[in-house]
């Protein structure tokens, strides 16, 4: 059945990122009325592709594609001004209105330019043990936000010298200076670049936590939409090679200030293998060329940064914990369609670390690091068909739809969704799954009359 007026959605990566929420969410955005971001900044990146035409978007929920919906960047979000300015020019010069359907919470930290100065400093100082972070300022500006010495969107409406926000930009540009080599940031320009900022981006500053709890109390259903994945979250990753935000469920309640009953369900989204950008172990990494292959067949290249993924065999390990963490209701699989060339495919079942088998990933970076995985061997089905494009199970090969079965059996979560390539249509929504519910209204046509 469609999805009803209470049912809210959360979606939420379950491997290191870039597993393809932004189509998942892109194709369930009809179904809701509002989609709200929860945290994370512009490094994340979500790609859709609609009749061919490619959008990629950092900041804004993929939902603001669709007419109607509204969309919210939450207070657990870093925000950096010029990087949203761009997103909705963007938007706009194709023809996207965002003008009334995009609310940004006023208790939102903003990204300034000495966080990009110190990101990047950071980095250099850390030399062969960097964490691989963009460089974009999200880093610095949640250790601000920790250490109570941070700029929120709302603090932006007195840009006057001598008030309190001129007084902490002067007092963080100050420690900027002391901490980076090279020209020296003015303070000055810093807070008339605030106000700037204000005067564009006042009309979409809201209290979005009152804005969120009035439409779930008026029964408007909310899809709750989390950036990069559960092994990057700052408390259940893989630590220090993390980003800076709570990306597991708990996140969507803190960074959009709405309570947990109001979740009905949550979807992770998986890629058929697995990828992450960045430093840090990496279990299941295939070597080259087998990774060059499958970077090629995938595109796997970051949305945000351009930089080359990092590839390998579906990790069972980490997507049952993160299905554990997050109490996932289903999956949605994307990417199986880049499998279509291989005669043999591993999954990893388990890790082997210090003589000891583990189904769980270990809690810190040396122990993750020294594990061994544990592979089962499956047949491909590079001779008996393709899953490219197809949009009805029926029309997977016999041995597509067994690897399906023995993911899901690893994870201990249904399939409910199958992307088979990169258009909003190449989907297979499926009817057997128990999280069907969720999907029945965002079929595409010819499905929902089958």
């Amino acid at each position: 059945m469609p999805p009803t007026a209470t049912d809210n959605l959360a979606v939420l990566g379950a491997q290191w990122g870039d597993e393809g929420k932004g189509k998942i969410v892109d194709l369930l955005s009809p179904a809701f009325a509002v989609v709200a971001r929860s945290q994370g900044g512009h490094n994340a990146g979500h790609t859709v592709i609609v009749d061919g035409d490619e959008f990629i978007l950092h900041l804004i929920p993929s939902g603001i594609l669709h007419p109607g919906v509204t969309c919210v960047i939450g207070n657990g979000v870093v925000v950096d001004p010029a990087a949203l300015f761009a997103e909705i020019d963007q938007l706009q010069s194709r023809g996207i209105d965002t003008g009334g359907r995009l609310l940004v919470s006023s208790r939102a930290h903003v990204i300034l330019p000495y966080h990009r100065d110190l990101e990047a400093a950071s980095e250099d100082r850390l030399g062969a043990q960097r964490i691989g972070t963009t460089s974009r300022g999200i880093g610095p500006s949640y250790e601000h936000k920790a250490a109570r010495c941070g700029v929120r969107i709302g603090d932006l409406a007195d840009a006057r010298p001598g008030g309190r926000l001129a007084a902490q930009i002067e007092s963080n540009v100050t420690a900027r200076n002391r901490a980076v080599t090279g020209p020296a940031l003015d303070w000055r320009q810093v807070l008339e670049e605030a106000a700037r900022v204000w005067e564009r981006l006042q009309p979409m500053v809201a209290d979005t936590s009152r804005y969120l709890n009035d439409a779930l109390d008026a029964r408007r259903p909310v899809l709750f939409e989390g950036a990069q994945g559960t092994m990057l979250d700052i408390d259940h990753g893989t630590y220090p090679y993390v980003t800076s935000s709570n990306a597991t469920i708990g996140g969507v309640c803190t960074g959009l200030g709405v309570g947990p009953r109001v979740i009905d369900g949550v979807l992770g989204i998986v890629k058929a293998y697995t990828t992450r950008v960045g430093e840090g172990p990496f279990p299941t990494e295939l070597d080259e060329p087998q990774a060059e292959r499958l970077r090629a067949w995938g595109r796997e290249y970051g949305a945000s940064t351009g930089r080359p993924r990092r590839c390998g065999w579906f990790d069972a390990v980490g997507v049952r914990y993160a299905v554990r963490v997050n109490g996932m209701t289903a999956l949605a699989m994307t990417k199986l369609d880049v499998l279509d060339n291989l005669d043999e495919l591993r999954i990893c079942t388990g890790y082997r670390c210090g003589g000891e088998m583990l189904t769980d990933p270990p809690a810190t970076i040396g122990e993750l690091a020294s594990c061994e995985p544990v592979y089962e061997t499956m047949p491909g089905w590079s001779g008996s068909g393709r899953t490219a494009g197809a949009r009805d199970e029926r029309d997977l090969p016999a041995a597509a739809r067994a690897y399906l079965e023995r993911l899901e059996e690893l994870s201990g979560a249904p399939v409910a969704i199958i992307s088979t390539g990169s258009d909003r249509g190449d989907t297979i929504v499926r009817r057997d799954s128990p999280a069907a519910r969720w999907l029945g209204s965002c079929a595409p046509a010819d499905e929902r009359d089958r």
